[in-house]
């Protein structure tokens, strides 16, 4: 079967059109597995969190026994309660070591008679397991998420606590790896979002996992020649490589949804000669339009966390529409927020937005949420055919109209209204024009300026 770029589910070596991860796995490996650690693979959906367990539990296996879970394969109704929980996880390892070994390496599970086996039975059990196998045991436990609304969890999480503190005399699986959006000290985030202001460390043993698991250029590079090996479309993948990362700032996800769109649809729609014509510059911003157009979870969850966190969208919006500069500092409830989801990163030392295409997104985002009351928007409406000739657009002409508009409706208003909802109202007045036909963001440089009234504001890409 022909490899493919893949953007659902875990990515497999044999199969998919994927970053290699050696690097990154040895790191893993010799940082935080060798050394005992228990840690936390913390990253926003798409993230690469399921591909990299999974790649990591095969590099692991000749030194370590894997026990490689995936906690939305066990119902809500395994979550009941501590009982229910206990039952169900001894039977879930019981299963993957029968398939993995052959009954070689067994766990001692509950007798069908035992009405009282709870969390404190199932860790005996456990810990004999790690005490009797022949090599140290790593756990992985992938989607944590699926399990972190109830308090089961949090008990099952504080016993593993116990067990590590206690290690040295009281055998316990060598490593413990989690996986999933929210960090363990949220966890109340997302039991009870009304609760934000409290945090839950159940974990605190929990080793500071700082490995990038962005893909670079070269990263990116390197996929592209595997691709071009295939294919022979005549690309210079480098180039391709540093626009791809220009606008995704080496989000797995959306590397591999702009190059999936190339291959898969860009070159027959777009009619292009050569494939290299596709595979360009001009092609990775036509496969951004239109993967900005779609309804993807990722794209989802991001709007979603925005309307459930109210200070994280005023944030943004500062950011976005006030060119505000946030100093950046990971413990302030909604820079964690979003840094935790992974649409926020830090840059040169303020508050930033991850990458270009949140960026945009955020931007379309808010600003149609806006259109449905702005006067500015259907002021566009009507003169939007005056400002596109040729298939392009008269960027002067726009401003000269927007200056008569934006006296005529808000000269009244004081100097203070006007810097902080300028540049909002330019963006208003521009959307119409462009919908359907481009997308904008706002370069750095201009973001930061104070006044919209300059001519460096209108640093728009189109």
């Amino acid at each position: 079967m022909a490899k493919y770029f893949n953007v659902e589910g875990a990515c497999m070596q044999e199969e998919h059109y994927m970053v290699k991860l050696d690097n990154r796995l040895d790191r893993i490996k010799k940082v935080f597995v060798d050394r005992g650690s228990y840690f936390v693979i913390n990253k926003g959906r798409q993230y690469g969190k399921t591909t990299t367990l999974q790649a990591l539990a095969k590099y692991l296996r000749d030194s370590y026994i894997v026990l490689l879970l995936d906690f939305q394969l066990l119902g809500t109704d395994n979550f009941s309660d501590e009982k229910t929980f206990s039952r169900a996880f001894a039977d879930y390892i019981s299963r993957k070591l029968e398939r993995a070994y052959g009954g070689t390496v067994k766990l001692q599970g509950p007798a069908p008679d035992d009405t009282d086996y709870g969390l404190s039975k199932l860790f005996v059990a456990l810990s004999d397991l790690c005490e009797s196998c022949p090599k140290p045991i790593v756990l992985m436990i992938d989607e944590v998420d699926s399990a972190s609304n109830n308090q089961v969890f949090i008990d099952f999480l504080a016993q593993l606590r116990g067990y590590y503190l206690e290690r040295w005399e009281t055998p316990i699986f060598h490593s413990v790896i989690l996986a999933g959006v929210y960090d363990i000290k949220n966890l109340k985030l997302k039991i009870r979002p009304e609760l934000e202001h409290q945090y839950n460390s159940p974990w605190n043993i929990a080793a500071k996992f700082d490995i990038d698991m962005d893909f670079s250029v070269n990263q990116i590079a390197a996929m592209l020649e595997e691709y071009e090996e295939d294919y022979h479309t005549g690309m210079d993948t480098q180039t391709v490589a540093e626009e791809i990362y220009a606008y995704t700032s080496g989000y797995p996800v959306l590397v591999s949804s702009i190059c999936k769109y190339i291959d898969e649809k860009l070159f027959d729609e777009s009619g292009c000669a050569e494939e290299s014509a596709a595979w360009s510059a001009a092609g990775v911003a036509e496969a951004v339009k239109n993967i900005l157009k779609e309804s993807t979870p990722l794209f989802q969850s991001m709007i979603k966390q925005l309307d459930i966190y109210k200070d994280l969208n005023d944030m943004i919006e500062n950011i976005l529409y006030q060119g505000r500069r946030i100093p950046f500092e990971i413990d302030v409830k909604p820079i964690n927020i979003g840094v935790m989801f992974g649409f926020l990163k830090e840059g040169n030392g303020q508050v930033a937005i991850a990458n270009r295409i949140f960026e945009m997104k955020l931007l379309n985002t808010l600003i149609t949420k806006e259109a449905l009351k702005s006067e500015s928007y259907r002021s566009a409406q009507s003169d939007m055919n005056q400002f596109v000739e040729g298939g392009r657009l008269n960027m002067t002409r726009l401003l000269e109209k927007f200056v008569i508009h934006f006296h005529d409706v808000y000269d009244i208003q004081d100097e203070r209204f006007l810097e902080d909802n300028g540049r909002k109202f330019f963006l208003l007045y521009l959307k119409p024009v462009i919908n359907g036909t481009g997308n904008y963001y706002i370069e750095a440089q201009t973001r930061d300026a104070r006044r919209t009234a300059h001519g460096r504001d209108c640093g728009l890409s189109r």
